[in-house]
């Protein structure tokens, strides 16, 4: 994996749980919003659409990047649109960025022909 393939997936992990969690409070808001005076969803809706925007910018950049088959990019997709999504998202993520990084230092070290 190159520099700029774990700079993508690295970007997308670390805005996955921010994400995750802005769907979580606007959620929260909007159920405060019908059940109390509290009304705080215009700005967690911002804050919730601009982190969802910069998801779906990495999400792309990370499967052209990443050659990730449609299958495997359809799936972080459909992570970042369920509300808790954005955790399996990110841990799935560091996963896969471990593995890799593990299989660069094999092939360095010659342990592996790949």
């Amino acid at each position: 994996m190159d520099l700029k393939t774990a700079t993508a997936l690295r970007r997308l992990r670390l805005v996955s749980g921010p994400e995750a969690i802005s769907f979580l409070l606007l959620l929260v808001c909007s159920v405060l919003k019908r059940t109390t005076d509290f009304n705080a969803v215009p700005v967690m809706g911002m804050i919730h659409g601009v982190l969802f925007v910069l998801y779906v910018v990495f999400w792309a950049d990370a499967w052209n990047r990443a050659k990730w088959p449609l299958g495997t990019a359809a799936l972080y997709f459909v992570l970042s649109v369920l509300p808790t999504g954005g955790f399996f998202a990110e841990r799935k993520l560091r996963r896969e960025a471990e593995d890799a990084v593990i299989a660069s230092r094999a092939r360095r070290e010659g342990v592996v022909g790949a």
